[in-house]
């Protein structure tokens, strides 16, 4: 059996926090994510469709805000503990694929870097692709950040 999910997560900038995505940290940029995490939408997204294709339900269910100990935690905590709960679950992650959108921070020069450090971490090849939306909403605005992820996981 093979299941597909969807994730999609959002969060604004937020001055003087560091910006973390995909598991990796930005230290030139002068705003992060603000989030009860550390608002890696990359990370959080990717969660996402993982524990909705494994039908464990989504970010918000099982690492909810008013649980202290996830309180800011990095991206990559969230990754290794989705994949434990599906692999737990009787799932095994095929692939992943998943799509910044926003200004910035530019993902091109660290994209294969985000790439392994997400496979390794998933155990299953992981794409990640970023684009702008020329200018059009909250991001295209430059008030944070999106991002969208498909995730294939098949019963092991």
């Amino acid at each position: 059996m093979i299941r597909t999910g969807i994730g999609t997560d959002v969060h604004r900038f937020a001055p003087g926090v560091p910006m973390w995505l995909a598991g990796l940290h930005f230290p030139d940029e002068q705003a992060g994510l603000a989030g009860h995490s550390d608002g890696d939408v990359v990370c959080h997204a990717i969660c996402d469709a993982l524990l909705v294709a494994a039908r464990l339900g989504d970010m918000g269910s099982n690492y909810g805000t008013s649980e202290p100990e996830w309180a800011g935690a990095p991206g990559l905590v969230f990754l290794r503990e989705t994949r434990r709960r599906v692999e737990a679950a009787g799932w095994q992650i095929v692939n992943v694929s998943v799509q910044l959108i926003g200004n910035r921070p530019r993902m091109a020069a660290r994209r294969a870097e985000a790439e392994d450090l997400l496979t390794a971490t998933l155990g299953a090849d992981t794409s990640l692709s970023a684009t702008t939306t020329d200018g059009l909403g909250f991001t295209g605005r430059g008030e944070g950040l999106a991002a969208i992820a498909a995730a294939l996981v098949q019963r092991t």
